[in-house]
């Protein structure tokens, strides 16, 4: 452990600063695909019993009518956020009919992406620019990748916290200035050691090969059964250039030492021409086809790991948003969907990732430019196709190291920071994750993707019937479980209020589509005054 990293462990240890910690707040994003009952992908449009995608709180769609993204509301407590995303599960399966819900990242059987349909949110402007955007995703990338589920972390640390550690860094700067750059120091050591994550958390080593159809690889896939294909060593195929991650975005040089530094790289791409987008085109005969020409159509399509985050008013770019408020919380991003979990995520990940944020934001976090940057995504692909893989080498400070060497000492380096928070806390459920994730650098076998892939070669299953499987198994458990936090009473009303809150949206439109597109992009030269 670093002298700086210990040393403020041992203030904000200290009798008088102890609980200053105690009001983390976390809130999930999972998505989900919908599928029929033989596993194949469902093209039912978003069923009106769970409301307005566009409005609704809790429920709403992603890239496909068939892409569902459940929302928890930020709380301070692992067990209600918990509760909240099993109700929200459960009202979902109660209204689906005969289909179910997939429990991996990585898509089921679908015969060509046009059975992809695109995610509806009606006839208001706002509505159809998020149609188009997603229209726009379509034409540039294929719609294949964006049928790809994951879930998303989002964190924040309490008031309390950042009055007590301000003073501690002797640091006199406006409060919300302090707490943005302190973020962005939290950012820069996540892309160091999210291969730790992708390693721990990745569950996607195999995938059907439905999802190649089409397309070329430089990897040397394995056959599984009759359908599915894998990577021996690989923990997260959604986190590979196959997946989530974007290699066209590759030569963007959006790095995180400051906010205005990181706003104004992201406003460059969503505003530079890209002459092969442009090649698209925007409006032609066929109508719409994407928002703009740009690198970026919206400042959304920036994939990454990991992103500061301000909550946006009605309207709002996000990163006007953070340059008028500062970041308010941050958004993890690497996370494959959980599939020994009937929601996707579990308690033990939780509290795993709260020891590893802090990790993140208490050590030393010296700037990164765009080449240490990139030697970053370098580790993290290292890992994301070959973590399990005997004596995998990583390069730290540009020197090669073993990967299960450097994740041991990350591991002791974090022990400390679960002690401090089961001591503020008065749990032992932060010491009992670190040392529960500690036996995967023990066993690679026994992380998510080791176990996954052990049991589909132990049985030579393909990956979708064993997933279909998992669905129907996770079906009738949380249908015969009661609600824990909400009541079936309030899904009812919250989908009620979103279907009026739709209505209302479209009642009230007075500009024409073309104009709210203008307006919306017309914001970034303003939010830069």
């Amino acid at each position: 452990m670093t002298d700086h990293l210990q040393q403020r462990l041992a203030q904000l240890s200290a009798a008088g600063q102890l609980k200053s910690i105690r009001g983390i707040r976390r809130g999930i994003e999972r998505e989900t695909l919908r599928v029929n009952a033989d596993g194949s992908l469902a093209q039912t449009p978003h069923p009106k019993a769970l409301g307005a995608a566009l409005t609704h709180p809790w429920i709403t769609t992603d890239f496909s009518e068939s892409l569902l993204e459940f929302i928890t509301p930020a709380t301070d407590n692992i067990d209600t956020t918990l509760a909240q995303l099993a109700d929200i599960h459960r009202f979902t399966m109660q209204h689906l009919g005969a289909e179910q819900l997939w429990p991996a990242s990585m898509p089921c059987y679908i015969a060509d992406q046009q059975q992809i349909p695109l995610a509806q949110y009606g006839s208001s402007n706002v509505g159809r620019m998020k149609t188009l955007y997603r229209q726009g995703l379509k034409r540039r990338y294929g719609s294949m990748m964006q049928a790809i589920s994951g879930v998303h972390f989002n964190f924040s640390l309490p008031d309390s916290f950042w009055q007590a550690y301000q003073p501690l860094l002797q640091d006199k700067r406006p409060k919300q200035d302090f707490i943005s750059a302190q973020y962005l120091a939290l950012i820069r050591n996540y892309k160091r050691y999210a291969w730790l994550i992708v390693y721990l958390f990745g569950a996607s080593p195999a995938m059907c090969r439905s999802f190649m159809e089409g397309r070329s690889s430089r990897y040397d896939f394995q056959v599984l059964g009759k359908g599915s294909c894998y990577l021996p060593y690989a923990t997260s195929l959604r986190m590979s250039d196959l997946g989530y991650t974007n290699s066209a975005q590759s030569s963007l040089s959006i790095t995180y030492n400051s906010l205005p530094e990181y706003i104004q790289a992201l406003h460059a791409a969503v505003s530079q021409p890209s002459a092969e987008y442009a090649n698209i085109g925007v409006k032609t005969a066929e109508g719409y086809q994407q928002l703009n020409g740009n690198v970026l159509q919206i400042e959304n399509e920036f994939y990454s790991t990991i992103r500061p985050k301000r909550t946006t008013l009605s309207g709002e770019r996000p990163t006007c948003a953070l340059m008028k408020r500062g970041v308010e919380y941050i958004e993890v991003r690497a996370l494959d969907v959980n599939p020994f979990s009937s929601i996707g995520i579990s308690a033990e990940q939780m509290y795993f990732l709260d020891v590893f944020l802090l990790y993140c934001l208490l050590q030393d976090s010296p700037e990164l430019n765009a080449g240490q940057q990139t030697q970053t995504e370098v580790n993290l692909k290292k890992v994301v196709t070959d973590g399990r893989r005997q004596n995998l080498e990583l390069l730290q400070d540009g020197q090669p190291r073993l990967m299960l060497d450097w994740a041991e000492q990350l591991f002791a380096e974090m022990m400390p920071i679960a002690s401090w928070l089961d001591a503020a806390y008065e749990t032992d459920k932060y010491q009992a994750a670190i040392k529960q994730f500690y036996l995967c650098l023990l066993d690679p076998a026994q992380t998510y993707s080791g176990r996954l892939l052990g049991q589909l070669l132990a049985t030579q299953q393909d990956n979708g019937p064993f997933m279909l499987r998992l669905s129907k198994q996770y079906r009738e458990q949380l249908l015969t479980e009661p609600y824990q936090y909400y009541s079936a009473e309030q899904f009812i009303d919250a989908s009620a209020q979103s279907l009026l809150q739709q209505d209302e949206i479209e009642a009230a439109d007075s500009l024409s589509f073309e104009q709210y597109i203008a307006d919306y992009f017309a914001e970034v030269p303003v939010c830069e005054q």
